[in-house]
């Protein structure tokens, strides 16, 4: 099993209940069909940011200077996308702002009215145009 396909799994579960340990996110990973180690879990929940909130595991908060312009959230999608939610009406904006950085990672976007798709080069260069793309925001 890819670690990204794992952690993917992981964010989906967080975001869809209430987790409280390491030992329950396994479980659930392994009724999804993802067989994973404690440990390696443990280290895709420090890789992905997730946090401990009141006795359950949180999705990483959104930059506040990302928030402000209007980006939500970057989320790893396939092969070579990057997929952007925003504000509704501020996709478009925030794509020219992506294509004027001309980060090497990207090599396009297409926005709708909320979302945006960032074609990435490659699979491998997904979390450094994540990390580059909320940079521009700050």
């Amino acid at each position: 099993m890819l670690k990204e396909t794992r952690q993917q799994k992981i964010l989906s579960l967080i975001r869809g209940r209430r987790i409280g340990t390491q030992e329950e996110l396994t479980a659930h990973l392994e009724r999804a069909g993802i067989v994973a180690t404690q440990s390696s879990v443990s280290r895709d929940l420090i890789e992905l940011g997730v946090v401990k909130q009141r006795g359950a595991y949180t999705l990483p908060q959104t930059p506040s200077g990302a928030s402000a312009h209007g980006l939500l959230s970057l989320d790893a999608a396939g092969d070579a996308l990057v997929v952007a939610r925003c504000e509704p009406g501020l996709a478009s904006a925030l794509a020219v702002e992506i294509d004027r950085a001309a980060l090497p990672e990207v090599v396009g976007t297409i926005a709708g009215d909320d979302t945006i798709f960032i074609a990435v080069s490659e699979r491998r260069m997904q979390r450094s145009a994540i990390k580059k793309i909320w940079e521009i925001f700050q």
